[in-house]
């Protein structure tokens, strides 16, 4: 199939189900297209159990394994979906929270990504710089999902932005250890290194990613920022950030920076400063309507994939059987990265009444951790990792995505600070 032929089939698609779920099920948007999704994949799956001649889960099949989910995100989506979630950040409500969104983007990330590694080692018997992989493609957040779900709870503006600032930068700083770990990890299963890495190097590397991509996406809005305060042309400076998005992510890969750490620095750029400085209000509602609009949509299609992904899965017992297990223990890990931040600042400040667990349940995993782990190297231990990566999306979304609004009402809306 050609691009445009399998584009239009997912827009489609992801209409059909999307107005399946809003006759029927009822359910959030996104939740519900990736709910409809699964029960068809999982309802062909069973046709062709039953009815094995009819071969149509295997013609599926290859069509979804032509479909290159991790190129399709990494490269394509993911720097839109993270510029359109930074537009609606202010950077004033960020500055009062940069503590406690560093922290949790940071030391938090790591710390998840030590749980899980260490943890999953001990229950599938991977080695650990596998599992660690495992550890830190899971420890992202989805922004979009967690803040889509929490609209309604009327969360204290502190805990909002908190929510927002970390699940944007924990998914570039995510995907930096990623990168790092699998440098560390597939020499090893080669046979072509000893797997040892200079701790100034691994530093150097990570400072370079992160700090990079930060410069970049800065300067990028900045400039832009500058052109767009000497126009006057609705259509054409939607235009410009569309660019500033594309070509800016595309420049920070050919750098060899982290590219999603720039396209959410840009857009905290534009959508701050370039909004209140270099926007007529006639092109602040073009450029929000229509960063709103493809926002949606591509959250549309990437939940659509998540669904249909489930054909890329091998079903073995035993990687199902520590799936299942790598559930509660992703959870205890998201933990740890929320309290141990909150624990270190609050002799220091205060926070909203719920932050720790609605934070924690809150910590909706997405579909840069599926795309993370389809684009592993091929080794003996990519199918529990892809596996296990799969089962404890699907139950985050579902599960964690249907229930954490309530949660947030229940807890989170006392004015008092704890």
């Amino acid at each position: 199939m050609t691009i445009l032929q399998i584009a239009s089939l997912l827009i489609v698609l992801a209409a059909t189900f999307g107005a399946i779920n809003y006759f029927l099920l009822k359910l959030p948007p996104s939740i519900g297209i990736l709910v409809v999704a699964l029960l068809a994949s999982l309802t062909v799956l069973g046709l062709d159990l039953l009815i094995p001649s009819t071969r149509i889960a295997e013609d599926i099949r290859g069509i979804v394994l032509g479909i290159d989910f991790s190129d399709a995100l990494l490269d394509g989506m993911l720097g839109l979906l993270l510029f359109a979630g930074a537009l609606h950040v202010k950077v004033q409500d960020l500055r009062e929270q940069w503590a406690a969104v560093f922290l949790m983007a940071t030391i938090g990330v790591m710390l998840s990504t030590a749980v899980v590694g260490f943890g999953f080692s001990w229950i599938t018997g991977m080695p650990l710089i596998m599992a660690l992989v495992f550890g830190a493609l899971i420890s992202p957040t989805d922004p979009v999902a967690v803040l889509g779900v929490l609209k309604a709870a009327n969360l204290r503006k502190s805990l909002e932005t908190q929510i927002a600032g970390e699940s944007l930068f924990n998914d570039g700083v995510g995907y930096v250890v990623y990168l790092i770990l699998v440098s560390l990890a597939f020499p090893v299963l080669a046979g072509g290194g000893h797997g040892e890495a200079d701790a100034a190097g691994v530093g150097s590397l990570f400072l370079r990613e992160a700090g990079g991509g930060a410069v970049l996406g800065v300067v990028l809005g900045w400039l832009v920022f500058r052109v767009m305060r000497h126009i006057d042309d609705p259509s054409l400076e939607v235009l410009i950030t569309l660019a500033l998005a594309f070509g800016g992510y595309e420049l920070a890969v050919a750098l060899h920076v982290s590219a999603p750490i720039m396209a959410v620095c840009a857009g905290l750029l534009i959508g701050d400063v370039g909004a209140r400085h270099g926007m007529s209000e006639q092109t602040r509602e073009y450029v929000e309507t229509f960063w709103t609009l493809i926002d949606e949509i591509l959250n549309a299609v990437l939940f659509l994939l998540i669904g249909v992904e489930v054909f890329a899965i091998v079903f073995d017992v035993d990687d199902v059987l520590a799936a299942l297990m790598a559930i509660p223990l992703a959870l205890a890990a998201r933990l740890a990265a929320v309290a141990v931040p909150v624990l270190m600042l609050r002799p220091f400040r205060g926070f909203a009444q719920g932050t720790v667990p609605i934070m924690t349940w809150g910590g909706l995993k997405g579909g840069i951790s599926v795309a993370l782990a389809l684009a592993l190297p091929d080794s003996d231990w990519k199918p529990t990792i892809l596996t296990a990566t799969y089962f404890v999306v699907i139950f985050s979304i579902i599960v964690q995505g249907l229930t954490v609004g309530r949660l947030a009402s229940k807890v989170g809306r006392e004015p008092e600070l704890v």
